[in-house]
C-alpha cells in the first residue's frame, strides 16, 4: 500500500525488498515466517521493521510492505488504514487552501499507529476471551474436584502463561520506544528525508560573492537550527503521545492477566488448602479406627482365652461369671478407646 492509497498484491523474493527499502539482510530475517522471533520494533534509516504477533510489515516513508494482507488477521489492518488515508486523498485539495490547516502525521505514523491498535485490540480481545473461560472454570473447580476440572484448568493456566509473555513483550516494545527520544525521532523517516534533502541548500548558498553577507548565513544558520530543534520536539512530542496511548491499552491488557494470574493463584491455594483438610479428616478417620481395632482386640483377647477347649477347674460350677466377663471386659474395651481419643484431642491430633 502506497501513501497515496494505492494497493498492488505482490509476490517477490526477500533480495527485492533489500533493494526496494534498503536494509540489511539480518534485519529481515526478523520478518521471516520459518523464525520465531518474538514481537519487535525496529527503525532503520529509511524502514521501519514491525514483528507484532500476525502483523509482519515494512513501513517506508511512502510504503506499506504487509505480509499476508489477505488473512483474516492482518485484513483489517488494512481496511482500516486504507479507512484513514482516503480522507486526506479526497479532501487534499481543500486542505491545501483551508484557512488553519492542520498538519497531517506522516504516512509512516499512520501506519505505525494502525499497526499498534489492530495489535494492542486483538491481544485485548484474546485477554477477554481467555477471562471468559477461566473465570468459570475455576468456579467449576472450586465446586468439584476432578481430573477433568483440574486438566482444564492447567491447561487454560498454560494458554494465559503464553498469552501473558507475548503481551510483555510487546509492552516492552514500546516501553523501550518510550523511554529514548532517538530512537522515537528516528521513526519519522519522510522528516528524516527531508532534513537530509534541506541540509545542503544551506551550505550552497553560503558561497555568496559579497562578504556582507556573513551576518544573513549566520541568522540563517541559527534559524535553520532553531527550527531543526523545533520540528524533533514536535516530532518526538507526537509520538510520544501516541505511544503513550497504546502502551496505556497494553498495560491495562497486562494488568488483566496479571490479575487473572493471581485468581488462579488463589484458587489453587483455596483447593491445597481444601485437599489438605481432607487428608486431616482422612487421617483422623484412620485413627479412630486404629483405635477401636486396639480396643476390640482387647476384647477379643479375653474371648480367645475363655473360648479355648481346655479344662481348668476353676472354669467349673461358673457359669453365672459368664455375662459379667463380658460386661467388664467390654467396659475396659470401651475405657481403653475413649482414653486413646481423649489423649489425641488433648495433643491437637484429632479436632475438638
Amino acid at each position: 500500500m502506497e501513501a497515496s492509497g494505492e494497493e498492488n498484491v505482490v509476490d517477490v523474493d526477500k533480495y527485492e525488498i533489500l533493494q526496494r527499502v534498503k536494509i540489511h539482510a539480518h534485519d529481515l530475517r526478523i520478518l521471516d515466517p520459518l523464525l520465531s522471533y518474538p514481537s519487535t520494533i525496529l527503525a532503520r534509516q529509511r524502514a521501519i521493521l514491525l514483528n507484532l504477533e500476525h502483523i509482519k510489515a515494512i513501513i517506508t516513508a511512502q510504503e506499506l510492505f504487509l505480509r499476508d494482507p489477505l488473512d483474516e488477521t492482518v485484513a483489517p489492518v488494512v481496511e482500516e488504514l486504507r479507512r484513514r488515508l482516503k480522507p486526506v486523498n479526497c479532501n487534499h485539495g481543500d486542505q491545501a487552501e483551508g484557512k488553519g490547516e492542520v498538519e497531517e502525521s506522516p504516512f509512516e505514523v499512520k501506519a505505525l499507529e494502525v499497526a499498534l491498535e489492530a495489535v494492542c485490540s486483538y491481544l485485548d480481545a484474546q485477554t477477554s476471551e481467555l477471562e471468559a473461560a477461566v473465570y468459570p472454570a475455576l468456579d467449576l473447580l472450586t465446586s468439584k474436584i476432578s481430573s477433568q476440572n483440574l486438566d482444564r484448568v492447567r491447561k487454560l493456566k498454560s494458554q494465559m502463561t503464553r498469552l501473558t509473555a507475548r503481551v510483555q513483550k510487546v509492552r516492552d516494545e514500546i516501553e523501550k520506544l518510550l523511554d529514548d527520544d532517538d530512537d522515537m525521532a528516528d521513526l519519522y523517516l519522510s522528516r528524516k528525508s527531508g532534513r537530509g534533502g534541506a541540509s545542503s541548500s544551506p551550505v550552497s548558498s553560503s558561497f555568496l560573492s559579497s562578504p556582507t553577507d556573513g551576518s544573513k548565513r549566520c541568522r540563517a544558520s541559527s534559524a535553520s537550527m532553531a527550527t531543526f530543534h523545533g520540528d524533533y520536539e514536535n516530532n518526538v512530542l507526537e509520538l510520544e503521545m501516541l505511544l503513550e496511548a497504546y502502551f496505556m491499552q497494553i498495560e491495562g491488557t497486562l494488568n488483566k492477566l496479571v490479575t487473572l494470574r493471581e485468581y488462579t493463584d488463589s484458587t489453587e491455594d483455596y483447593i491445597n488448602i481444601q485437599l489438605d483438610n481432607h487428608r486431616n479428616q482422612l487421617i483422623q478417620l484412620e485413627l479412630f479406627l486404629s483405635s477401636g481395632m486396639v480396643a476390640v482386640s482387647i476384647y477379643s483377647l479375653v474371648t480367645g482365652i475363655f473360648g479355648m477347649n481346655i479344662k481348668f477347674t476353676w472354669n467349673e460350677g461358673h457359669g453365672y461369671m459368664f455375662k459379667w466377663v463380658l460386661i467388664v471386659t467390654g467396659a475396659i474395651s470401651a475405657l481403653f478407646f475413649l482414653l486413646i481419643i481423649a489423649y489425641a484431642r488433648y495433643k491437637g491430633l484429632v479436632g475438638s
